[in-house]
């Protein structure tokens, strides 16, 4: 029987969530990333490409090759895990199962597609990209083969924006002259090793004998290629067995501005992530609470327990220690609380009482700490905080909102002037208005407001709630 797997593959989704929601840089050079000109590029678009530009090169290298022309926006966390979790919610309604390999693209293998034609599986998947762009406005590329790698490989030729084949009949065809470092597993130090061998392409591997893998590149890892090269693969898709955390946030209409209500809403989310744990069945290590202040700055802290636990004061406790309040960091609109560093072993300690304690340490001192990640050792606290707005108050690309012009964003600010392009995924090319930075009526907004999708979200939180219970 003719097997399709599947991959799909958000064309550079950051990018493309940035001109979804802001129609003015449709079709222009984004760049995504720390407006400031400092770290990486998180997200290039298409226009950015043909001069260089690539998600992970230092920003103010992008923005030397692009030039003038470039436009350069602040990620976006809400807004891209918003739009991924409303596509994927499309794929699995369309396809059933879904092996999510990351917040842009995963792996599907529809039940009805098995055993039929290359041109039905390619009318499904343009169907399924059409659905998403209706649906969504974003698009989608897609790759089929007859396995997993063959269908990554195949998504990566489709881009941008359509589909690719490759049928098993055509596979030696198709891969053979491609380089093969194009397969999984094939890194710097194996890629050079076989190129020293005069192993260039996937047919070049795909010639050689098992005994010749086995003794240059081991019996495990370079059978492993072998098997690839030779066009086999036949790994199932199915969806990652666990989650990496369980997770509960909530989203306050009027600001906090007190320890109390701060404090109470974090026992609210605390609770509601140790529901998810409990039905998850594991116990958590490492306990973050987020804030999003009514700015729209967000800082996130951890701290790692040396085990893990699914005891509600511990928890509970550990979230108090990471507490900030606004009298530290201004009013605050959001509060959420996870658990990850998942483990089925849960233990238990002599004396439990010491974790149940409410212990605050020092806020740090860093005023700016972008992607601290990291820390397995008992108490090792990760502070991540977002740039700090300038002393005029407004950040560049900052999402706003004013009582008369709707929703907005930040396109400049200096000289006691802020200057507002007003537009959102469903208003096309917007105006811009100008206003004094201290203009009352001008206010920070949800970044997840610009795209327009109230109704869903809405539906969306009515299913969690009634699942939570």
């Amino acid at each position: 029987m003719r097997r399709w797997v599947l991959h799909i593959d958000m064309d550079a989704f950051f990018a493309s969530c940035e001109q979804l929601t802001r129609p003015t840089l449709r079709g222009r050079p984004v760049l995504v990333g720390g407006v400031s000109g400092r770290g990486v590029v998180a997200g290039a678009s298409y226009e950015a490409r043909p001069y260089g530009a690539r998600s992970a090169m230092p920003m103010h290298q992008a923005r030397a090759l692009v030039g003038w022309s470039a436009v350069v926006v602040a990620p976006r966390k809400e807004v891209y895990s918003t739009a991924s979790r409303r596509v994927f919610e499309i794929v699995a309604r369309e396809a059933g199962v879904v092996e999510r390999l990351s917040i842009d693209e995963g792996f599907l293998e529809p039940p009805e597609l098995a055993d039929t034609s290359p041109d039905e599986v390619r009318a499904w998947a343009e169907n399924l990209r059409r659905i998403i762009r209706e649906e969504t406005g974003l698009p989608a590329s897609i790759g089929a083969g007859s396995g997993k790698q063959y269908a990554k490989i195949a998504s990566d030729a489709a881009k941008p924006d359509g589909v690719f084949l490759i049928p098993v009949e055509e596979q030696r065809e198709i891969l053979g002259p491609m380089p093969v470092k194009v397969l999984w597993g094939v890194g710097p130090v194996t890629g050079a090793k076989l190129h020293q061998m005069g192993i260039d392409t996937i047919a070049d591997l795909a010639a050689m004998s098992r005994k010749e893998v086995e003794i240059s590149l081991g019996a495990t890892v370079g059978l492993s290629l072998w098997t690839l090269a030779r066009g086999t693969d036949d790994r199932p898709v199915a969806p990652r067995a666990e989650a990496k955390q369980v997770s509960a946030e909530h989203t306050y209409e009027t600001d906090l501005t007190t320890t109390g209500q701060v404090d109470a809403a974090i026992t609210r989310a605390g609770e509601g992530a140790h529901r998810r744990l409990l039905r998850d069945g594991r116990g958590a290590r490492t306990v973050t609470v987020k804030l999003r202040m009514a700015d729209f700055r967000i800082e996130s802290r951890s701290l790692t327990l040396s085990y893990a636990t699914d005891d509600l004061d511990t928890l509970l406790a550990t979230a108090a220690r990471l507490a900030r309040y606004p009298d530290e960091v201004g009013p605050i609109r959001l509060v959420g609380v996870s658990f990850s560093g998942l483990e089925t072993a849960r233990q238990d300690v002599l004396f439990p009482e010491l974790d149940r304690q409410v212990v605050r340490p020092e806020p740090p001192t860093t005023d700016y700490e972008v992607g601290v990640r990291g820390g397995e050792s008992a108490g090792e606290e990760v502070v991540e905080i977002d740039e700090p707005p300038p002393p005029s108050g407004w950040r560049a690309t900052q999402d706003v909102r004013h009582p008369e012009y709707g929703h907005g964003w930040v396109q400049g600010s200096g000289h006691g002037v802020v200057t507002v392009r007003f537009e959102t995924r469903t208003t096309g090319p917007g105006r811009t208005r100008s206003f004094a930075v201290d203009d009352p009526v001008l206010a920070p907004a949800d970044p997840v407001d610009s795209l327009d999708w109230g109704d869903w979200l809405a539906e969306r939180e009515a299913r969690e709630a009634l699942a939570d219970g």
